[in-house]
């Protein structure tokens, strides 16, 4: 458990197993616990590196305007002050927009890129339905609850009915989780600044890593139409469908989500990344089930 100064400010990090480096970047309000059903498999194969963004966490979360491509020299210096040359990248949500701008803006740095229920943002975002948009813009209803009950008032939008009955004890947990990292009213809204700002669509071609796209089919914050998206516009990019998950699919279905992530990272090496400017690909489709 370190921190790192980047930008004036210290960024929080861990650090878990051998192997190949994979940097996993948690999403809006999210600190490195969200991947407590990831890390402990993951880093049996690779480094796994995990760390707090700007703003969540144990990070420092100065009130500052935040851009996607400042999360993105976030990311770069880490890796810099720890001396690591290249990377697999996992990305969630604002991680996945954050991990398309890094692939963008540090193409050699990549051994491959998993962008997890995220989107390229812009006019081709596929907006959620109109009660989720209200549930999570709303900041007054945000203030006026206190970190538990708003946890709890986020679950129907990250998980399915039958889970958050089922599994209590993983609901809890990551009740826990979140709470303890609860961020500051300023940090939400400079996020969602960040968020609202990220398109990628017109320059997705340019991304020259591996790309795998994975999102649930009953995601209801980025909806999977998001994903389509960006597998169609990343050359010789995978799309792996979880069927019947939503948002949260990284906690609901870790097991699926850690099998098609290995599955996937096995078939990349540390070489040379393909050349700019080939033909797009044949885009392929996996669903879960």
């Amino acid at each position: 458990m370190s921190k790192v100064k980047v930008d004036n400010i210290d960024l929080y990090y861990e650090i878990c197993g051998e192997g190949d480096e994979l940097v996993l970047i948690s999403g809006f309000a999210g600190s490195i616990d969200i991947w407590f059903r990831q890390i402990p498999e993951l880093s049996q194969s690779y480094r796994v590196i995990a760390f707090d963004n700007r703003g969540c966490g144990r990070s420092d979360k100065p009130d500052v305007p935040y851009t996607m491509k400042l999360f993105a020299q976030d990311t770069a210096a880490l890796l810099d002050n720890l001396k690591i040359d290249k990377a697999h990248i996992f990305g969630i949500s604002m991680g996945g927009m954050i991990a398309q701008e890094f692939a963008l803006s540090y193409p050699d740095r990549l051994i491959s890129l998993v962008l997890g229920c995220t989107s390229c943002g812009g006019r081709h975002f596929i907006l959620p339905d109109d009660e989720t948009i209200d549930f999570l813009l709303n900041i007054k209803h945000v203030d006026s609850l206190t970190p538990e009950e708003r946890a709890r008032a986020a679950l129907p939008y990250s998980f399915s009915q039958e889970f958050i009955r089922n599994r209590p004890d993983i609901i809890e947990q990551y009740i826990s989780m979140r709470v303890e990292f609860w961020p500051p009213t300023h940090s939400f809204l400079r996020q969602a600044e960040a968020v609202v700002t990220h398109n990628t669509y017109d320059r997705l071609p340019r991304i020259v890593a591996p790309t795998l796209v994975i999102s649930g089919s009953a995601d209801r914050q980025v909806p999977v139409e998001n994903a389509k998206i960006l597998a169609s516009n990343i050359p010789n990019a995978e799309l792996f469908i979880l069927d019947n998950m939503g948002h949260g699919f990284i906690v609901e279905a870790a097991e699926q989500t850690n099998k098609a992530i290995i599955n996937f990272l096995k078939r990349q090496s540390r070489t040379p990344l393909r050349e700019l400017n080939r033909p797009p690909g044949k885009l392929q489709t996996l669903r879960s089930g």
